[in-house]
């Protein structure tokens, strides 16, 4: 049976669109997991800005715009600004100049040995 190449291309087109579609359907699901793992970094006490930071990166890139990825980018802007607000308290307190400690008890004055 011969099938004509004018009928065939369309068919090849349709499975290569939801061959792609699929692809880009786990690109946007690995995306949006990517943020979640952002967002839960971003919570501790302690994060690491730059995983956050590419990782939100991959979200932009995979064209998944959503509340959660920008949630993500304004939680590491704030998490930037309090480091930095923080940084510079701490270089003023290192320039400040600082003051004599107070003494808590005067020396007693030395013991002169016994005239002769």
């Amino acid at each position: 049976m011969h099938i004509e190449t004018s009928l065939l291309k369309p068919i090849v087109d349709a499975i290569l669109g939801l061959a792609r579609g699929n692809t880009n359907a786990r690109l946007k699901r690995d995306a949006a997991a990517s943020v979640r793992e952002a967002i839960r970094e971003l919570l501790l006490a302690d994060p690491n800005e730059s995983e956050a930071e590419a990782k939100i990166a991959i979200a932009k890139a995979a064209g998944l715009i959503s509340e959660d990825t920008l949630l993500a980018d304004a939680m590491l802007r704030k998490v930037r600004a309090k480091k930095s607000t923080v940084s510079r308290i701490s270089r003023k307190r290192a320039d400040a100049p600082k003051e004599p400690a107070a003494k808590s008890a005067k020396k007693a004055p030395a013991k002169q040995p016994p005239a002769k």
